[in-house]
C-alpha cells in the first residue's frame, strides 16, 4: 500500500537524530541550506569592453543577474525573475544588454529575455507560448544581432531567425526543411553549417558557401561516431569547420575540415579521453587550448602565447580549472577552479601581470568546513571492461562496514567528474560511503566503451553498478546490507532496475524523474526531440519492433519484485520523462501490494530548479535514507505544502 504523506507533513517521530551509523569522529552536520539552498554568487562574466561584470545571485530569494562596474563595489540587480531563477545568461556584444533564456516551470520552452543596462527595460524576444528558442550565433562585429533556433512552425524542428536586439525584431535566416537538429554560423553570421540525423543513427555534417545556396555534404559520421562527434565552428577566415571525430579513431580528436575540398588535419588528440573542451579567442577564432577529461581535467596548450598564462593560473590553488569567459582585448580572463572538497571560486585572471584577483566562491558557508575528499578508482567488470569511478568515503571514521549510496549519473550518455558535488558531499557528510560508476555508455572514454552501452540499459550497463558494488565490498569497505542507490533521470531509471531486477542487493533506492516503461517513454519524447529518434532506436530500442525486448528492459513491469523501501519524487511539467513514467510504477507498486513514497512537484520539470523544492526533497531523502541504511539527518519540520505556496508537493489522490 502508499504511505500517505503530504509534504507539509513531519515524517515519521521515532527516528533518532542522529542514525546508528553515527559517530564521534564525523564532523558536525551540514545543513542542508548549505549545500542546496541557493548559493551566494556564481558564474560571473566579465563584459566584451572589460568595464562590468556580471554574475548570478540571490534577489528576494530568487537567482537573478547582478551587474557592477569594474573597479567599484557598488552592485545592482538587473533582472527581475521572480520564480524559478535565472540559471544561463551572457553579454551582448554591444555591452548593452544582458540576455538570459527562462522557460515555464520546467517545460523548457526556453524563452530569450534582454535587459537593456541603459533605460533597464527587460523584454521577451520570442514572446511565443509553447515554443522553445535557442542562441545558435552571436559575433562582436555584428553587436545588434543574434541567431536564434525557433521551433514556431513546427514543433518538432527550428527555424532559425535573425533577432535584432533594439527593435525585437524576427528576420527569418534558415528554414529547417531537412530535419536538422543542429546549426552552426560562420563569423559573417550566416548560416553555412548543419547538422542532420541519418536514418541509421549516423549524423550528415552539411555546408553551404553563403547563407542562401543549397546544402552539400561535408562529412558523414556513422552512427558509432554519433555521441562524441559534431562541429565546434568555422575557423576564422571561415574556410575551414573545428569539429570533434572519432572516425576512424576510438577517441574523438579535435579537427579542422577544409569547407572546399574536405580535408581533415588533427589538431588534438589522446589515446584514452576524448576532447571535452575546446578554448576558442574570442575575436581571433583560434583554438588555444584543449581539455581532456580524464580522472582529472589535463589541458593541452596548443597556442603558445597562453603558455605562461596556464601556468599561473594552475598555481593560484589546488584543483581544475577552465576559462569562463574573457574581454575582447584579451587582458582579463574570468577564471573558475572545481576541487572536491571545497567550493567554486572564481578569480579574475590579469594576462599582463600574471597575477589574479579572487572574486568569489559560490558558497563562502562551505570554507573552512571539514569536506570529503574524491578519489578516483577503477573497477573491473565481470567481462573483463574496465571501468572509471570515483568513491567518497565519509571523513573522520574508519573506513570499513560502511553503509554506502551509488549515486547513478543521468544521460546515460554522460559521465561523473571528478570536483565538489553537493550531493556527494550531503551523503559523505551524513556518513555513507559514496560510489559513483562510469559505466558502460558514459561519455569521455572513447567511443568503444560509449558504444558498449547499446541496447544495455538494466542490462549490462546495471551489470557495472553491481560490479562496483562488488568491488567495494571486496575492499572491505562496505556494509552489504546497507547500500542504497541514488539517481536522477537515467540514475532514477537505473534505482528502479536495482530494485526491481537485483532486489536482494539493495536496501532501498531514491529516483528522481526517472522512466519506468522504456516503451512509453520512447513513445512519450518531446516534438524537438523527434529528430533524435534514430539515435534512441539504435542505442535504446524501438517502442514497436522491439517491444519485448524493451517490456524485459522496464521495471514497471516487475513491480512486484520490487520489495525494499523506494521514494520516488517528479516534476509535474517534465517534457522528457513524463509524470505519467512515476504515476504508473506508484500504481503498479499499490496493486502489488507493496510500499512507496511519491512526491511530484506542482512547479518543476526535469529536475528540482527551485531552492525550496529542492530543500524540501532532500529532506525527504535525507530521512529516507537514514531509516532504511542507518546515517544520520538533519532534524526538520516540513511546512504544509498550500495551493499556490511553495514548496509545491503533491501526492496521487487516494484510491
Amino acid at each position: 500500500m502508499r504511505k500517505t504523506r503530504l509534504a507539509g507533513i513531519v515524517v515519521g517521530c521515532g527516528l533518532p537524530v542522529v542514525g546508528d551509523y553515527a559517530r564521534a569522529e564525523l564532523p558536525p552536520l551540514i545543513p542542508r541550506e548549505v549545500l542546496f539552498g541557493n548559493p551566494d554568487r556564481l558564474s560571473p562574466k566579465i563584459s566584451p569592453d572589460g568595464t562590468r561584470l556580471a554574475y548570478i545571485a540571490p534577489h528576494e530569494g530568487v537567482l537573478n543577474v547582478w551587474v557592477r562596474d569594474i573597479g567599484t563595489s557598488e552592485e545592482r540587480v538587473v533582472t527581475r525573475d521572480r520564480r524559478r531563477g535565472i540559471r544561463f545568461y551572457f553579454w551582448a556584444h554591444d555591452n548593452r544588454h544582458v540576455l538570459y533564456i527562462q522557460d515555464e516551470d520546467g517545460d523548457e520552452n526556453w524563452h530569450i529575455y534582454a535587459v537593456d543596462l541603459t533605460t533597464n527595460d527587460m523584454r521577451d524576444l520570442t514572446p511565443i507560448k509553447g515554443v522553445q528558442a535557442r542562441i545558435v550565433g552571436t559575433e562582436p562585429r555584428f553587436p545588434d544581432e543574434i541567431l536564434v533556433a525557433i521551433n514556431d512552425r513546427d514543433p518538432q524542428l527550428h527555424d532559425i531567425h535573425r533577432l535584432h536586439l533594439e527593435t525585437g525584431k524576427l528576420t527569418l535566416e534558415a528554414r529547417n526543411d531537412q530535419g536538422f537538429v543542429g546549426w552552426v554560423a560562420d563569423h559573417e553570421l550566416r548560416v553555412r553549417g548543419a547538422v542532420g540525423v541519418r536514418p541509421d543513427g549516423g549524423l550528415e555534417m552539411k555546408v553551404r558557401n553563403s547563407g542562401a545556396e543549397e546544402w552539400r555534404t561535408l562529412t558523414r559520421w556513422d552512427a558509432e561516431d554519433a555521441l562524441n562527434s559534431g562541429p565546434i565552428g568555422f575557423t576564422s577566415d571561415d574556410r575551414g569547420l573545428y569539429v570533434i571525430s572519432s572516425a576512424g579513431s576510438n577517441t574523438g580528436e579535435l579537427r579542422r575540415i577544409d569547407v572546399a575540398g574536405g580535408e581533415e588535419t588533427v589538431l588534438a588528440r589522446d589515446d584514452v579521453a576524448d576532447v571535452a573542451e575546446v578554448l576558442v579567442h574570442p575575436l581571433h577564432k583560434t583554438v588555444q587550448a584543449v581539455g581532456f577529461q580524464k580522472e582529472r581535467m589535463v589541458w593541452k596548450v596548443l597556442d603558445g602565447s597562453i603558455a605562461e598564462d596556464f601556468a599561473a593560473i594552475e598555481r593560484l590553488q589546488r584543483g581544475d580549472f577552465g576559462i569562463i569567459n574573457r574581454d575582447d582585448a584579451d587582458r582579463t580572463w574570468l577564471v573558475y577552479f572545481q576541487s572536491d572538497d571545497g567550493p567554486v571560486v572564481y578569480y579574475a585572471y590579469h594576462r599582463e601581470t600574471r597575477r589574479a584577483d579572487r572574486l568569489f566562491s559560490n558558497r563562502a558557508a562551505l570554507e573552512g568546513l571539514t569536506l570529503a575528499r574524491m578519489k578516483p578508482v577503477t573497477i573491473p567488470a565481470r567481462d573483463g571492461l574496465e571501468l572509471h569511478g570515483y568513491l567518497t568515503l565519509p571523513p573522520g571514521v574508519e573506513p570499513e562496514d560502511l553503509p554506502m549510496v551509488i549515486n547513478v549519473h543521468g544521460g546515460p550518455w554522460w559521465r561523473d567528474r571528478w570536483g565538489f558535488n553537493s550531493e556527494v558531499q550531503w551523503l559523505a557528510n551524513r556518513g555513507y560511503a559514496v560510489l559513483q560508476v562510469n559505466f558502460r555508455g558514459s561519455r569521455g572514454y572513447g567511443k568503444k566503451f560509449l558504444n558498449a552501452g547499446n541496447r544495455e540499459w538494466g542490462g549490462k550497463m546495471h551489470d557495472d553498478l553491481v560490479d562496483g558494488l562488488r568491488w567495494a565490498a571486496a575492499q572491505g569497505l562496505v556494509d552489504t546490507k546497507r547500500v542504497g542507490l541514488f539517481g536522477g533521470s537515467y540514475g532514477g531509471y537505473a534505482t528502479l532496475v536495482g530494485l526491481a531486477f537485483t532486489p536482494d542487493l539493495f536496501a532501498c533506492g531514491v529516483d528522481i524523474v526517472g522512466p519506468s516503461n522504456l516503451i512509453t517513454f520512447m513513445k512519450t519524447i518531446p516534438p524537438y526531440w523527434k529528430p533524435l529518434e534514430p539515435i534512441f532506436f539504435d542505442r535504446v530500442g524501438h517502442p514497436e519492433k522491439d517491444a519485448d525486448f524493451l517490456k524485459g528492459r522496464s521495471p514497471l513491469f516487475r513491480a512486484h519484485a520490487i520489495e525494499k523501501p523506494l521514494l520516488i519524487a517528479q516534476g509535474a511539467n517534465d517534457p522528457r520523462v513524463k509524470k505519467e513514467e512515476s504515476r504508473q510504477l506508484v500504481e503498479a507498486l499499490e496493486k502489488a501490494g507493496r510500499t512507496v513514497e511519491y512526491i511530484e512537484y506542482a512547479d518543476e520539470g526535469h529536475g528540482f530548479a527551485r531552492p525550496e523544492n529542492r530543500l524540501h526533497f532532500f529532506a525527504r531523502a535525507e530521512r529516507f535514507l537514514a531509516e532504511h541504511l542507518g546515517g544520520r539527518y538533519e532534524p526538520a519540520e516540513m511546512p504544509e505544502a498550500e495551493p499556490g505556496h511553495p514548496p509545491q508537493a503533491t501526492q496521487l489522490p487516494a484510491d
